[in-house]
């Protein structure tokens, strides 16, 4: 493959997770009042670490990485935490919180491989069909011009965005090769160039940008621990665990690559170093984005190169803010109507992922009924679980989260704890007749 393929695959990763990446740190950033200088170090370390996380995952060694064509990025179950610690106890708290919560991650993680029982195609295919679920509805804000814009909603946004995905699926019914593999980033590029056109593209960012930045260790300060809020985090770690492990199978699935034990506990591991960096150079914590693998399975390039340009390009971005401003340009509705695209394929994915299931059984039937439901209701509800404790909030603000744990606990009521007691009661006579 040469350069120019390699490197336009590689930024139609960037641009499938950039407006992901970015939209934690200005959220964190814009709730605890810091300053735009410190605004500008959060974004542009964000993309750096984002990278470097990338890079350490994909990179396959006897210690950590699980080597599939994962991008990670920050973790949008840590906002609210991130926020809630930040106000009570300090940005200091929030950092000693990640670098525990890393560490956990990293301790744990050859303990959390043995539990694989508990991810089959049932609960990972439920999972990975929520996570397309409950992407949709930012989709759908974007297409409409963002949430919280002046236009919302207006023809020109709808337009616009339609017309992007419209371009892609041209693009994809009638090219073929490479053109076909990234018709995702044309399609952005077409709909920027009609936007600007338009009068939607703002180019003040990339002005006031710098060419140059570095990162610090301990930029806020050095890190307290508190322990509520490093309980706090490590919670949020496990639940982080719990969405990488959809998007392991995932692309194991896409990429014909079975996981042993040691290869998800190498991904676990590649995670927790992830997150302690974070921790240390006060970004965010670490996880895998599910909206790269429905670019993968569109885009049918499957290969690692690819994903070690992804952490590059990251990396670069990191340290020339003025470029990685230029990723920012893109209009909400333009970014919409290829997320529409994208967040389909997880869907699709999931879908085919539970194809594999037996749909004669009903315990199955509900399992898959019940996840998908609480998912997709939390994500069309948000407040539904308001009035509960912020700790608790943890587990119910995401319809990821929700209905992810909801797949993995009926699918122990329905069938791990049956089939220990079966096999518990099984006389030796009767084992013996099984086998």
């Amino acid at each position: 493959m040469n350069p120019i393929k390699l490197g336009s695959l590689g930024l139609q990763h960037v641009l499938a997770m950039y407006a992901g990446a970015i939209i934690v740190p200005l959220t964190v950033g814009g709730a605890l009042k810091l300053t735009s200088e410190q605004l500008t170090y959060l974004v542009a370390i964000d993309l750096l670490m984002c990278g470097i996380a990338t890079l350490l995952q994909v990179w396959r060694t006897g210690f950590f990485g699980i080597g599939l064509p994962v991008v990670l990025g920050c973790t949008f179950t840590a906002v609210g935490p991130m926020i809630a610690i930040g106000q009570r106890y300090g940005l200091s708290a929030v950092y000693g919180a990640i670098i525990a919560s890393g560490i956990f991650v990293i301790f744990i993680a050859k303990y959390f491989s043995k539990l694989r029982v508990l991810f089959p195609p049932i609960v990972t295919g439920s999972v990975v069909t929520v996570i397309g679920l409950t992407l949709i509805p930012a989709a759908m804000n974007n297409m409409a011009g963002g949430q919280g814009a002046k236009d919302f909603g207006h023809i020109d946004n709808i337009a616009l965005s339609f017309g992007v995905l419209l371009l892609i699926i041209v693009l994809y019914r009638f090219s073929t090769g490479f053109i076909r593999s990234i018709a995702i980033l044309l399609g952005m590029i077409a709909g920027t160039i009609v936007a600007a056109w338009m009068g939607k593209v703002d180019m003040s960012a990339v002005q006031e940008a710098s060419w140059l930045h570095l990162p610090h260790l301990f930029y806020f300060g050095m890190p307290t621990f508190n322990l509520t809020a490093v309980l706090t985090m490590i919670l949020v770690a496990i639940v982080s665990l719990v969405e990488s492990t959809g998007v392991y199978f995932a692309l194991s699935d896409i990429c014909k690559q079975p996981l042993t034990d040691k290869d998800l506990a190498n991904g676990y591991r590649a995670e927790g170093l992830a997150i302690l960096l974070g921790g240390l150079f006060q970004a965010f914590p670490y996880t895998t984005y599910s909206q790269n693998v429905g670019l993968v399975q569109l885009s049918g390039v499957k290969k690692r190169r690819v994903i070690y340009v992804v952490g590059t390009i990251l990396v670069v971005l990191g340290l020339i803010p003025k470029v990685a401003a230029l990723t920012t340009i893109i209009p909400a509705p333009v970014l919409g109507g290829a997320m529409v695209a994208m967040f389909g394929m997880v869907i699709a994915y999931g879908i085919k992922m539970l194809s594999q299931v037996e749909f004669a059984s009903q315990e199955n039937l509900f399992i898959i009924a019940c996840s998908v439901g609480v998912g997709l209701g939390v994500t069309a509800v948000p407040n539904l679980f308001a009035e509960l404790p912020s700790s608790i909030r943890i587990l119910t603000d995401s319809g990821i989260v929700a209905g992810s744990l909801t797949a993995i606990v009926l699918n122990i009521v329905f069938h791990v704890w049956p089939a220990k007691k079966r096999s518990h009661s099984a006389s030796p006579l009767q084992e013996q007749q099984v086998s």
